[in-house]
């Protein structure tokens, strides 16, 4: 059976939204366990990443012109 790539998958692992994302595991980690962006499951002992609802977090913060790293850094 053929594997789905990773732009294909809806639900991916902490390991593949980090790659699908650009950013480091243990960031997506720590958002997904603060879900942030109700972008995150926690199924068994894992995290899983709703990729296209993680999009569209990601989408709402630039256009609010920011990230949550920069507010929380801001004393905002």
């Amino acid at each position: 059976m053929d594997e789905l790539k990773i732009p294909e998958k809806f639900i991916l692992s902490v390991k593949e939204a980090a790659l699908y994302f650009g950013m480091g595991e243990k960031k997506i980690r720590r958002m997904a366990e603060d879900n942030e962006g109700d972008f995150a499951l926690y199924n068994g002992n894992r995290y899983l990443v709703i990729r296209p609802l993680m999009e569209q977090y990601f989408t709402a913060l630039a256009k609010k012109g920011g990230t949550q790293d920069a507010e929380s850094n801001t004393g905002e």
